[in-house]
């Protein structure tokens, strides 16, 4: 039977720019970290809450100041290269998405199921609506990712099946 055929296309196209977006986003992040460096993260914390008119004496926004005070050099720069390692990841995801190229669905299947575990071990600890909705997504896009592999392997299948190749020997026969 003859597989439906359908149109990936915008699904696809959604997906590649959420992936682009974030991959952006985390390499713009990565950048902030650098500039951090030699900078007393905690001073620019403070002066922050000021400017937004947050209470600082808030025991949530006391807590970060107080973390921020403790970020050193060397923490900034790892989590700047963590930045550019997921952003370049993700990056190359929505790329490889944008131009449908096979192997990109691969790539973001795997990728974005092996956080699926952290997801939800985040969401054991702590539930919030952010964390339950990036699970949702991320399942979301495994889903469908999935599900195309599965017809494109179908579809390949079938044109083996109703189009064989012909071979040299039959070729030369005629």
């Amino acid at each position: 039977m003859k597989p439906k055929h359908h149109n990936p296309g915008k699904a696809l196209r959604l997906i590649a720019g959420f992936k682009l977006f974030k991959g952006s986003l985390l390499f713009l992040a990565g950048f902030g970290a650098l500039a951090l460096i030699h900078r007393d993260v905690g001073d620019l914390g403070e002066n922050l809450v000021h400017f937004l008119h947050f209470d600082p004496d808030n025991h949530y926004i006391h807590s970060a100041l107080m973390k921020l005070d403790l970020v050193t050099p060397k923490q900034l720069k790892l989590l700047s290269i963590g930045t550019f390692f997921y952003s370049a990841l993700l990056l190359t995801e929505g790329i490889g998405l944008w131009l449908k190229k096979h192997w990109a669905e691969w790539l973001t299947v795997i990728a974005s199921s092996l956080f699926i575990p952290v997801e939800i071990y985040e969401i054991f600890r702590h539930v919030t609506v952010s964390r339950c909705f990036i699970l949702v997504v991320n399942v979301a896009i495994v889903s469908y990712l999935l599900r195309e592999l599965k017809h494109n392997r179908e579809e390949k299948l079938y044109e083996r099946i109703s189009h064989p190749p012909v071979s040299e020997s039959a070729a030369t026969n005629d």
